[in-house]
């Protein structure tokens, strides 16, 4: 079973994608974890990528698209995988797509989390790190037993750059213009389900499951 997770930044479809890859005992695969193996390894891809990640550039579609296929003919992916942050973009879809039929597969499925911008500014907006061990919480969803206080190792919580209103309606407009028009790709293919990202975790998961049919 492959699967592809859509949905804007805060949508959730990292942590839907993670009990996916549980539940069905297959490799969860995102870009960052790829980059970070393979520079750790020190590949010749991973140099490449480190390069461009270094000067604080994005790693370019054919190095990125390099990387992700050369993850996804490992042995453990031999039943499926969850494609979780990628693709991002039409060319990046359409050179999966060219490397999955090199392999004669195709993807199964592409799940779009969908949530409407004012929750997920709403919903970063509310998330705390904690400074010292990164532990995440929600003062909504998933408060600290003291507020503002890290229930693990008691240092106090920051609302990170990345979830200020004006940062994450800044990566709206780039998801926008540049990852939603995936949803149309796949949609066009026949593979696009929708699941209403604005219910509980657990609903959500469920509806998954129901799509994927098991």
């Amino acid at each position: 079973m492959k699967i592809i997770m859509l949905g804007a930044p805060g949508a959730g479809k990292g942590t839907q994608a993670k009990q996916i890859a549980d539940k069905y005992q297959i490799p969860h695969i995102s870009t960052g974890d790829i980059f970070r193996a393979n520079i750790k390894e020190g590949t010749e891809l991973g140099k490449k990528a480190k390069t461009f990640m270094d000067q604080g550039e994005l790693v370019p579609d054919e190095l990125t698209v390099a990387l992700v296929a050369d993850r996804i003919v490992k042995e453990d992916c031999k039943n499926g995988f969850v494609l979780d942050g990628f693709p991002r973009t039409i060319p990046q879809a359409e050179a999966l797509d060219k490397t999955l039929e090199e392999m004669g597969e195709k993807m199964d499925y592409a799940i779009d989390v969908d949530v409407p911008d004012e929750n997920i500014v709403n919903r970063m907006g509310g998330r705390r790190a904690c400074v010292n061990c990164g532990a995440t919480y929600h003062i909504v969803s998933i408060p600290t037993k003291v507020e503002g206080i890290c229930d693990d190792c008691g240092s106090g919580l920051i609302l990170r750059e990345d979830d200020k209103p004006e940062t994450v309606q800044k990566r709206l407009s780039v998801y926008h213009e540049q990852t939603q028009p995936l949803i149309e790709y796949y949609g066009g293919q026949g593979i696009l389900k929708t699941v209403d990202g604005t219910r509980p975790m657990k609903n959500v998961f469920e509806d998954i499951i129901r799509i994927l049919g098991a």
